[in-house]
């Protein structure tokens, strides 16, 4: 099996201050880190829509990103991709000992899995505020829902469906209350807490959040591509005088899309 070396010697050849890329030898972990996302999401893609080659071509992409980092952090004097792969072992040895450790060979249930992965991540955890760690490392939908999560083992949580959808409702009707008044940043937190909510209503009727709006994209694509395509066969300019005629398109996009 391959390892690492082929790769760590081209990052190193990338970042050699003489013979390098002047665009790699620029770049920074925080630099990066926005294409780090992207090519998280496009793994994720490739995932959902199950193309094996273009799942390789991810997995690589974003291995390059942590080889990439890595090495940056290297050059700074911090860590290198051996400590990150050590580390790691470590971590997931450490949350296994039902596997590796004392309690090898021990038959527990999904549910007892979860709660000793739970309590290692307590234990492991250094000083900080119970949700911080969830809060600010993942994109705000997805943190949403595990912020929600996590309150709900300490359960802080609705009971069902129900009042999560009355809760929705309050938070529309101050939502319409801050619009009269104009204040642009109560707007934006009302705004917050009916996102908030929503994701909670999503969360009770067990569907995930982000897949559920990742789905309702793509079908905003493929509906919005088919009225395009329809105003260009009949030679339409878009404009505000076409909107009924948009509209008839997008609700023929419903049929013919799905």
């Amino acid at each position: 099996m391959p390892n690492l070396t082929p790769l760590t010697e081209l990052m190193a050849a990338l970042r050699n201050p003489e013979t390098g890329c002047p665009w790699d030898l620029k770049q920074t972990n925080e630099s990066i880190t926005k294409y780090t996302l992207e090519e998280t999401y496009e793994l994720v893609n490739a995932i959902t829509s199950n193309q094996p080659e273009k799942i390789k071509e991810e997995l690589g992409d974003l291995l390059f990103h942590v080889v990439f980092h890595s090495r940056i952090a290297e050059e700074n004097g911090q860590f290198s991709i051996d400590d990150v792969i050590q580390t790691i072992v470590d971590k997931m040895t450490r949350r296994h000992p039902h596997v590796f450790g004392d309690q090898l060979g021990q038959n527990l249930n999904e549910t007892e899995l979860k709660e000793q992965w739970h309590q290692h991540k307590i234990n492991e955890k250094k000083e900080s505020r119970t949700l911080d760690d969830i809060a600010h490392k993942l994109p705000a939908m997805i943190a949403a829902q595990k912020l929600q999560d996590e309150a709900a083992k300490y359960y802080f949580d609705w009971p069902d469906a129900e009042p999560v959808l009355e809760k929705i409702e309050e938070e529309i009707a101050e939502y319409r209350e801050e619009l009269k008044q104009g204040d642009r940043s109560r707007i934006q937190a009302e705004m917050g807490d009916i996102l908030f909510a929503c994701i909670n209503l999503a969360r009770h009727v067990d569907v995930d959040a982000e897949t559920a709006l990742r789905q309702t994209n793509e079908k905003f694509i493929r509906r919005f591509d088919y009225v395009v395509l329809q105003m260009k066969q009949s030679g339409t300019e878009f404009s505000p005088d076409q909107l009924d005629l948009m509209e008839q398109f997008w609700q023929q996009s419903k049929k013919v899309t799905g």
